[in-house]
């Protein structure tokens, strides 16, 4: 069980860093620093996108309208330590024991 614990833990783990990727690599793009023409950019984009978009949208959904500033990033990465936070919580009393 505590295997299944750790994988669970590093899979949020990884997620955790594409959301955070994928959150920087949209200003970049949005301030002009990439240039999106360039393939190699844009595969990477477009990877991050399709990564962390089906989990942003009920996100965004559910946020009320900010003048631009998209902040669901946040609430999901929040979301990612409340749940691993809580996986450890429950799983790792149980092997204490």
């Amino acid at each position: 069980m505590i295997s299944l614990a750790k994988l669970i833990d590093s899979v949020i783990d990884i997620y955790t860093w594409v959301v955070i990727a994928s959150a920087i690599m949209s200003w970049l793009v949005a301030f002009g620093v990439v240039n999106v023409r360039n393939q190699f950019i844009r595969v990477i984009v477009d990877l991050l996108f399709r990564l962390t978009e089906p989990v942003l949208r009920p996100i965004r959904r559910i946020l009320p309208n900010l003048g631009g500033v998209d902040i669901s990033p946040v609430i999901l990465l929040l979301g990612l330590f409340f749940l691993r936070s809580l996986l450890w919580e429950y799983v790792w009393p149980a092997f204490i024991r």
